[in-house]
């Protein structure tokens, strides 16, 4: 019996969200902008409004707009709550980590001759 971890349908995505450079740079990338907001968010007094989450949403970009635009189509209010925001964010930083290691293994293949698709783990 084959472990669920050993699975080849877990693998490969796991292996292109998190395996490669490309992808955890960006996945770095969003934890150091999550570890300001938060810092900004605890610790900093400010007189107004403080534009440090909209960092998260730029990094997350075009696929979170399209994950809050579902959400609003299906009947929640314009921003939601905020659980589906916050599920919103990691699950579209998710998706886009993932797409990041499929482009860096199509590059990484087309420059060997290889077949443009990424291989099986």
């Amino acid at each position: 019996m084959t472990k669920l971890t050993h699975h080849p349908l877990l693998r490969t995505p796991a292996r292109l969200t998190f395996g490669n450079t490309a992808s955890r740079v960006y996945l770095g990338l969003v934890a150091a902008a999550a570890l300001f907001v938060a810092v900004d968010t605890l610790f900093v007094t400010h007189d107004d409004a403080s534009f440090a989450g909209v960092w998260l949403f730029f990094l997350a970009a075009p696929t979170v707009f399209a994950f809050l635009l579902g959400g609003s189509a299906a009947g929640a209010d314009a921003s939601g709550p905020a659980w589906f925001v916050y599920l919103a964010l990691i699950v579209s930083v998710l998706v886009q980590a993932c797409a990041l290691g499929w482009f860096s293994q199509l590059l990484h293949n087309a420059g060997r001759g290889r077949p443009a698709r990424p291989r099986r783990a």
